[in-house]
């Protein structure tokens, strides 16, 4: 296993470890001097790097996507560690374990796609059913859909995120039809399985995440638009209006136009799954900010995702819960 992983990286270390190139360019100081700058990652996360001289010979040999082998001195810059480069060069092949550099869903996807062909086996709108069947039994589809992450930065943005996204959604959209009674919970399953099918062609995701070319031209918006109503053309008598209520299901759901939504959702199903959606988005951002150490036993990482920190309310409440009679203290912790 490579060491040290990115959240391991404390100041004024002197590292020799391995990353992974998400970012390089030449910038120039306020001087115009010009001076290298990357973003390296792990599986961990990602750190900026920067090197002030002599670096035009070792950065010809390094693009994006390249593994390097790097010696760095670490420092602290606003608040996160930054490196200070000193040498590096490509890292051969031998030299890395794929594993080491791309988080992964620590649940199993196979299982997860299941649950998706479960819920669509189990639809009762006969149109919907084939639609999204077709779809998700699609081998070039499916393989590529338990792969996946859901984001490159928001939320889910792992290998595997996709599809764990997606079937919490499909378990949210049950729970709140059952409560709202007046919703439709063909169409919000429908919403859950196919709204981010266009990330499959916006992202790429072989060693970082990040955007193919037709994805930062169109987005995943307008390219599981395209997919989905080919998919409907397909089925033989599809009802055109329900064409049209599925198409709105995925053009509305970031919400509000300023999050990439051409239209504001106008039907039932629609506003109930932007809020799922977005809900089940933002939780995971909690969840990733809690997950790191962030030097604070109170405080999470700052989430860039969601421009705060958290509190982490069981350390928050320990003090609270010691002064409470031992009978109340189990029933606390049992909770």
């Amino acid at each position: 296993m490579k060491t040290p992983f990115v959240k391991d990286l404390t100041a004024d270390q002197t590292i020799t470890g391995f990353f992974l190139v998400c970012e390089k360019e030449i910038r120039n100081t306020n001087t115009g001097k010009p001076y290298l700058r990357m973003e390296l990652g792990d599986k961990s996360g990602t750190v900026e790097a920067r090197m002030w001289d002599q670096f035009d010979t070792m950065a010809k040999g390094v693009s994006r996507d390249d593994f390097v082998k790097v010696q760095a001195r670490v420092e602290i810059y606003r608040n996160r560690p930054q490196l200070v480069l000193q040498q590096f060069r490509v890292a051969k092949p031998e030299e890395i374990e794929l594993s080491d550099f791309l988080p992964h869903s620590r649940q199993d996807v196979n299982e997860l796609y299941k649950q998706l062909l479960a819920h669509a086996e189990g639809m009762k709108n006969p149109w919907l059913k084939t639609l999204a069947t077709r779809i998700l039994n699609d081998p070039q589809i499916a393989c590529r859909y338990k792969h996946a992450p859901a984001a490159k930065v928001m939320h889910h943005a792992y290998l595997g995120g996709l599809v764990e996204h997606v079937a919490g959604l499909c378990g949210l959209a049950r729970q709140i039809a059952a409560h709202y009674p007046e919703l439709d919970l063909d169409l919000l399953l429908t919403a859950a399985m196919l709204h981010d099918v266009g990330k499959l062609d916006e992202l790429c995701y072989e060693r970082s995440v990040g955007y193919t070319t037709e994805g930062q031209l169109l987005g995943h918006i307008v390219m599981e638009l395209e997919t989905v109503s080919k998919a409907m053309e397909q089925i033989e008598g599809f009802p055109a209006k329900l064409k049209t209520v599925v198409q709105h299901l995925l053009i509305s759901h970031h919400g509000q136009y300023e999050f990439g939504s051409p239209k504001l959702p106008m039907i039932r199903e629609a506003l109930a799954f932007h809020y799922l959606d977005d809900l089940d988005s933002k939780l995971a951002a909690v969840r990733a900010a809690m997950e790191v150490d962030s030097g604070e036993a109170e405080w999470s990482a700052y989430s860039a995702a969601l421009g705060r920190k958290f509190l982490r309310l069981d350390e928050y409440l320990k003090t609270a819960l010691a002064e409470l009679p031992k009978d109340e203290q189990q029933k606390g912790t049992a909770n």
